[in-house]
């Protein structure tokens, strides 16, 4: 299986301390080798190294993001010659955490310095998982005591914990945890989380999906909590009964590559594994490519909304609908659109509606 990168991130008071010692027992106990990558912002700060010690704030941010980086590197470096078959790196926040502290001026100049795209440093991690703040829920056992490099209100850390989803929103693989049960239950959720992320036991994939008609793109390209993604999918030759895809997926010219097979479980359910590939990898594959089904081109808008992670697709040759997904923990759970996305119909396991359909059809 080898070596799988995730972050755990969060608003202040979110729990990411105890989730740390949860996914450590949890994984630990499925045969994993789990290494954590500590919080560089904390380290930071607590060593005299901070926004209002340095220069100027986006100076500062030069600094965590280079340590932030070059620690992640090491991890991965020692992860390679570890002789464990199952290796779960956890940072304890990545680099896109940086970017809720800074104006798009500061990002961009900082990303320059660094020689990164946003694609790159947002989906060099497998997956996400954002802990809400308690400030949004639980505000009564909101508190400051328990980290010394935390200095905001209840109202300020229920604004950053917005700006944080923000941040990661666009990763393929951004789940969110809420505070809508105690808090042993929250960590319970998160492992979950996490675990069906991993496969274990198997690698499920429960999605909802549905028809919708075209959106405002204007609006939904003006909401912070929004993020826009191209993406290329192209079909190979695959066994009865499997499917398996490659996927060009980023922006603005930066992109990352994957290969994903899926079978069939139930409507709701499928078994998926992905990979990911370089770009050499993904270019020698495409000449396996099923020649019965043209490549799929999409504008992908990911969407946090009530604590879910929406996904909208709008296709060149339709003017008038989308399809929206989304991916769920348990087939029970409920779907909630914003008043703006409307439903025309639930499409889940209507295959007339499947992007493998839809490359035998345009």
């Amino acid at each position: 299986m080898g070596v799988t990168k995730i972050v755990i991130t969060g608003g202040p008071c979110a729990g990411k301390s105890t989730a740390m010692s949860w996914v450590q027992n949890a994984l630990t106990a499925m045969g994993y080798a789990v290494l954590f990558v500590p919080e560089t912002a904390t380290e930071l700060i607590t060593g005299g190294v901070a926004p209002w010690t340095c220069g100027s704030n986006v100076e500062y941010q030069k600094c965590q993001m280079r340590l932030q980086l070059e620690k992640e590197s090491v991890f991965e470096q020692a992860a390679a010659t570890m002789a464990a078959e199952k290796i779960l790196i956890v940072c304890d926040r990545g680099t896109m955490d940086n970017r809720a502290y800074m104006t798009d001026e500061e990002f961009a100049e900082v990303l320059t310095e660094l020689g990164k795209s946003q694609v790159e440093l947002r989906d060099s991690y497998d997956a996400v998982f954002h802990l809400v703040s308690a400030a949004k829920g639980a505000v009564d056992y909101y508190t400051t005591d328990n980290n010394n490099a935390r200095r905001e209100t209840p109202e300020e850390a229920a604004a950053l914990d917005d700006r944080l989803i923000a941040a990661w929103t666009g990763h393929p693989h951004l789940r969110v945890v809420d505070n809508s049960t105690d808090f042993e239950a929250k960590m319970r959720r998160l492992v979950a989380e996490i675990t069906a992320f991993l496969g274990e036991p198997e690698p499920y994939e429960i999605e909802r999906k549905f028809l919708i008609e075209y959106p405002d793109i204007a609006w939904l390209e003006s909401l912070p909590n929004c993020r826009r993604v191209e993406i290329i999918q192209t079909y190979l030759k695959s066994p009865e009964g499997g499917e398996t895809r490659l996927r060009q997926r980023g922006e603005d010219g930066s992109y990352v590559y994957f290969q994903t097979t899926k079978r069939k479980v139930t409507a709701l359910k499928r078994v998926e594994i992905e990979r990911r590939l370089t770009k050499d990898q993904y270019l020698r594959l495409l000449m396996e490519a099923d020649t019965t089904r043209r490549q799929i081109r999409k504008t992908r808008y990911c969407l946090t909304y009530e604590n879910q992670y929406i996904e909208i697709d709008v296709y060149p040759f339709w003017q008038d609908r989308a399809i929206a997904e989304i991916e769920l923990r348990d087939e029970s759970d409920q779907v909630v659109f914003p008043k703006e996305i409307r439903v025309i119909k639930d499409v889940t396991g209507d295959e007339r509606y499947l992007n493998s359909t839809l490359a035998r059809s345009i």
